[in-house]
């Protein structure tokens, strides 16, 4: 079955607000549902994950479409934004770390 099947079945068949992990740590897709007359759609969501693959954040970067990727990307390769997360973490205080649990379905991309 291809990618592009497999995503119409997951649009098709997964609940709302259905997250399932992707072969790519931190990658997972996301059934979005329906809202304000507009259909229910899969988005990317980029999260960072743990030792086990956990995501390691409630919500991660969501992620609606190729044109708003290009944008992220855009921002994140700007040196002034590397810049600026180096001198909040010189300023903020340590976290620490969060459990972990396990993931077993996997999309493959």
């Amino acid at each position: 079955m291809s990618i592009n099947e497999r995503l119409a079945q997951f649009l098709k068949n997964a609940r709302d607000w259905e997250k399932k992990a992707t072969n790519i740590p931190g990658l997972f897709l996301l059934k979005l549902p329906g809202l304000r007359g507009n259909p229910p759609s899969i988005v990317i969501e980029i999260n960072p994950v743990d030792a086990s693959g956990s995501p390691t954040k409630k919500r991660g970067v969501v992620v609606r479409s190729a044109a708003e990727l290009k944008w992220i990307k855009d921002i994140l390769s700007n040196p002034k934004t590397a810049e600026l997360a180096e001198k909040m973490d010189k300023v903020n205080p340590p976290k620490k770390e969060s459990s972990s649990r396990t993931s077993t379905d996997i999309f493959e991309v």
